[in-house]
């Protein structure tokens, strides 16, 4: 191929769909270099994804590999999902304001435009959806060309679309998400973790609208860039692609029920120390550290 590889990777499972996209990047990812690399770095390996999760909520849904605690997990889908950090985005209009460009949530709950105000896009998606389960519209958006073309720290997460379909009689919602950047595997677990929680959570409000059940169905994990830095490349290879060798699938994941009370449990814990954070100075864990 001419260019950048564009792959494609699937599984079952959240965790089987990540594992087989990470090693197909690695097998057939081209090397780029970025903005990120130190002089003595390697360059990272690279490539167009096409990710498929056929069953969102499939058990085995944890990798025990994805790169934090359960409780950062946990907080990474409350701030995704519930805009726990929502205050921590900066005043647009404040160039002294050194706060987050965005969170996720605040983007699509909450995308202002100026002199036409704030809409909830997730919302409207629900609502179309309810209304016109096969809509081809229904769907979110994160850039803003006004602030996002010069900023230093843009959204990675492009767009979500959704759709219903009928069969058999058993409604499903599927999800289209695109992302521009994405770290394959310091952040892309966490990413499509967050994001299916929220599948979820848009399928159960379809369902409210409408008064019918809605199940979820295939999530689809577009990224332009899907990526593992160069300076991670060590790591990958000793710990993630040697844990392939050394365990089977079984013993690479874990079930999601089987921490949920531990990560539920965590909640306080985490809305008190996201109420801390008025003014931090780092940036949001969208994608990795370096972000992109």
């Amino acid at each position: 191929m001419s260019g950048i590889p564009v792959l494609f990777a699937e599984g079952r499972s959240i965790a089987e769909a990540w594992e087989n996209a990470l090693v197909k990047l690695y097998e057939s990812g081209c090397e780029v270099e970025t903005q990120y690399d130190r002089p003595d770095a390697p360059r990272s390996r690279d490539a167009t994804m096409l990710l498929v999760v056929r069953e969102p909520g499939a058990e085995p849904m944890i990798h025990r590999d994805f790169p934090c605690g359960f409780e950062e997990l946990q907080e990474y889908v409350m701030e995704v999902c519930e805009g726990i950090k929502d205050h921590c985005v900066r005043n647009s209009n404040d160039p002294n304001d050194t706060r987050w460009e965005y969170t996720y949530h605040q983007r699509l709950f909450g995308y202002e435009v100026p002199q036409a105000g704030v809409h909830d896009q997730i919302e409207h998606i629900c609502r179309q959806l309810a209304e016109t389960p096969y809509t081809r519209r229904a769907q979110a958006i994160t850039w803003k060309v006004w602030e996002d073309n010069h900023c230093y720290d843009p959204a990675c997460l492009q767009s979500i679309w959704c759709r219903v379909t009928e069969e058999d009689g058993v409604r499903r919602l599927s999800m289209n998400v695109r992302f521009r950047s994405n770290d394959a595997y310091k952040a892309a677990f966490m990413n499509i973790f967050a994001l299916a929680q929220l599948q979820r959570s848009i399928a159960v409000r379809i369902a409210e609208l409408s008064g019918r059940p809605v199940e979820l169905g295939r999530y689809c994990h577009l990224a332009d860039s899907f990526h593992i830095y160069g300076s991670n490349l060590a790591e990958f290879e000793g710990r993630f692609l040697g844990a392939l060798q050394r365990r089977s699938f079984e013993q690479r994941t874990m079930r999601y029920e089987d921490v949920r009370d531990l990560m539920e449990a965590a909640r306080p814990a985490i809305l008190e120390k996201a109420r801390c954070m008025g003014a931090p100075s780092g940036s949001p864990t969208h994608e990795a550290e370096p972000a992109v």
